[in-house]
């Protein structure tokens, strides 16, 4: 445990050196929230009946999607990890006495946070003072703010996971951005980033609801809004916490198969 913690901490140290970058991001995301924000409200001016969320939630999800975006964007990736996996050098991982999936996890789980940390709080500052219609409202009551932080957190760690489901991917497909096309379109879309879950029709809704990639952006985004009640967000929390469990366990057993199975060139 003591490794996977140094190693969380001194990628957290490494990512927050990144503030050039960070300051590009902060740019580029509230280029697309604004963009974003003025397609649903025209939508919303010619809605003949209630849309199924407010404007107003809409306007909230959308902030913290692009202010959370390192927590819940499944594409963002770790080009070492890949180029360990296709060169060989994962060779070198093996040797450690650590297990590569904690190791990785830890790696990845840091670089999503100091990502996060960097863009998230200027975001959140100007969206609170913009004019309306697009200024992003306060949370109802500190219990709403309380219960989407915890599903905020559960599910980054949710995200991480699947994250690493993408890489032991590429042990068998060789092709890190094939799995990373596959992964990130498809989670990105069921997750709600590109079209919000309520808007979604109702088939589709069937579907998004018995999958996990919902679990680590729509569920929290929609409690901070209101759309979720709390007794709902409690029951969620508890979903979140089985499919926390599932996908490690998955996630473990897939890389052991594919660790047992693994040829590095020259040994």
């Amino acid at each position: 445990m003591k490794a996977y913690i140094s190693v969380f901490k001194l990628r957290l140290n490494n990512g927050l050196q990144y503030r050039t970058a960070a300051l590009a991001g902060i740019a580029t995301q509230f280029f697309w929230g604004f963009i974003i924000i003025m397609v649903f409200e025209a939508f919303y001016s010619q809605a003949l009946i209630d849309p199924p969320i407010s404007l107003t939630q809409l306007i909230t999800y959308v902030w913290l999607q692009q202010a959370f975006l390192a927590f819940v964007m499944l594409w963002f990736r770790d080009n070492e990890l890949f180029q360990l996996i296709t060169s060989g050098n994962i060779a070198y991982e093996l040797c450690r006495p650590s297990g590569i999936y904690g190791l990785w996890y830890a790696k990845l789980l840091a670089q999503r946070l100091a990502s996060a940390l960097l863009r998230s709080l200027p975001i959140l500052a100007v969206a609170f003072f913009l004019p309306q219609p697009y200024r992003l409202p306060l949370p109802a009551d500190p219990l709403t703010f309380i219960l989407f932080a915890a599903t905020l957190l559960l599910g980054l760690l949710i995200m991480v996971s699947l994250s690493m489901l993408m890489y032991i991917s590429v042990f068998i497909t060789l092709s890190p951005a094939g799995s990373l096309l596959m992964f990130g379109v498809t989670g990105e879309f069921l997750a709600g980033m590109i079209i919000p879950v309520p808007l979604m029709p109702e088939w589709l809704q069937r579907i998004v609801y018995v999958l996990p990639f919902r679990w680590t952006a729509d569920f929290p985004f929609r409690i901070y809004s209101g759309h979720i009640p709390a007794d709902e967000a409690l029951f969620g929390i508890l979903i979140q916490l089985i499919w926390l469990a599932a996908i490690i366990g998955v996630g473990r057993r897939a890389m052991a198969g594919v660790l047992r199975k693994v040829v590095v060139q020259g040994g």
